[in-house]
């Protein structure tokens, strides 16, 4: 444990620092062999070709120049639409890391703590199974929390007592008469519902809806001008258009499973997933850790809380021969590797990794999720790309 640690500190401190902004460069300009990177693009051409995925846009920055980003495949195969660059994505659970940043971006103003029992901010986890859940066990998946749904169904309806039903805080609400079933703090257990508890939690603490929250506070400070949390139209400036097809495969076949125009999956904004942007949008992003918290001249979090929310918190949880077997652990809305590289993948087919030690930023969206081996290979193959000093 204390060499992981060790090692993270030194891939945070390699990273830190510049206030680097994306632009346009050339792999060489970074180091990065052109060849390898290619023959990743190609490998996901071929993937499309084989209807294996239906779409993808690929970007890659090192050291703040983005030298791929490109659009593959198809925003609507059937209608033979092909993908751009500048396509809006359902995000899913990459929204996590975002949730978690704006939970950061209180505590730092000072209007709550990670320790904070969640009660506090939400009155029906004041009960014997939920008032020892505090938001750190949130952030980390280590509520004791063991609801499966993102929401339970029925949503609440509307009547004279839920006057605003339904709403993200009024089903929370049903999470903390819930509560923990198994030890807090003692596991790890991935929980869309804690999630969707720290957005009600922003909610109550802002006083605002948590998409506003997100749009003053991060997304509108870094200039993320195509990120937003619900898929109709009049929410999107516009932009519905620029949202492609979500294919699922069912059954060895791709079927439609959302598209441009169709209901939204919750008709209040989540937690849990829900974002929508773009790659260049979601790089700016994860340009704005690497560089501890700034990015243009714009400070959204300090650099040592950068660090504790990219630090694996949940690595304690597991003894020393059972952490040779972890792959990751989680921080706060990043999933955290052992080499110091954190992101997140999304149920629709979003991947991002955050590689400090080597500046680098590869993103990999698209609507057609199938699986996770392609994509890791083609990050695998990123890092090989970087040539030797």
């Amino acid at each position: 444990m204390r060499l992981l640690c060790l090692i993270l500190i030194l891939c945070f401190q390699a990273a830190k620092g510049a206030d680097l902004t994306l632009s346009l460069g050339k792999p060489s300009e970074v180091g990065l062999d052109t060849t390898i990177l290619e023959a990743g693009v190609n490998m996901y051409r071929k993937a499309i070709e084989r209807d294996e995925v239906r779409s993808a846009v690929i970007l890659i920055a090192r050291k703040g120049r983005v030298v791929v980003h490109e659009a593959l495949g198809w925003k609507d195969k059937e209608r033979g639409i092909p993908l751009k660059k500048t396509a809006m994505f359902r995000m899913a659970s990459n929204t996590k890391p975002v949730v978690a940043t704006a939970i950061a971006i209180l505590e730092e103003q000072g209007k709550l703590r990670f320790d904070n029992p969640v009660h506090r901010h939400i009155k029906s986890f004041d009960n014997s199974n939920a008032s020892e859940i505090t938001l750190h066990h949130l952030l980390t998946h280590t509520s004791g929390f063991r609801i499966k749904p993102i929401f339970f169904k029925p949503l609440i309806e509307k009547s004279a007592k839920h006057p605003n039903a339904p709403s993200l805080k009024l089903e929370v609400d049903r999470f903390g008469e819930v509560g923990a079933v198994e030890p807090i703090g003692k596991s790890y257990s991935y929980s869309n519902a804690g999630f969707n508890t720290l957005g009600a939690v922003v909610e109550t603490v802002s006083s605002k809806p948590l998409e506003i929250y997100l749009d003053h506070l991060i997304y509108e400070p870094l200039g993320m001008d195509d990120s937003y949390h619900h898929e109709v139209a009049e929410k999107l400036d516009g932009k519905l258009d620029r949202m492609s097809v979500v294919y699922y495969r069912r059954e060895g076949k791709w079927v439609e499973g959302w598209k441009p125009g169709l209901s939204p999956k919750y008709p209040f904004v989540r937690a849990s997933g829900g974002m929508i942007s773009t790659a260049m949008d979601y790089a700016v992003f994860c340009q704005m850790y690497l560089n501890g918290g700034i990015y243009g001249g714009k400070r959204i979090l300090k650099t040592e809380t950068v660090r504790l929310i990219t630090t694996p918190h949940t690595a304690s949880l597991y003894s020393p021969a059972e952490q040779m077997k972890q792959s990751h652990y989680y921080g706060y809305g990043w999933r955290v590797h052992k080499d110091g590289v954190y992101g997140h993948t999304g149920s629709d087919g979003t991947a991002a990794w955050v590689d400090p030690k080597n500046q680098l930023i590869v993103l990999v969206f698209t609507q057609s999720p199938s699986g996770s081996i392609l994509r890791d290979r083609f990050f695998k193959l990123v890092q090989l790309a970087i040539e030797k000093p």
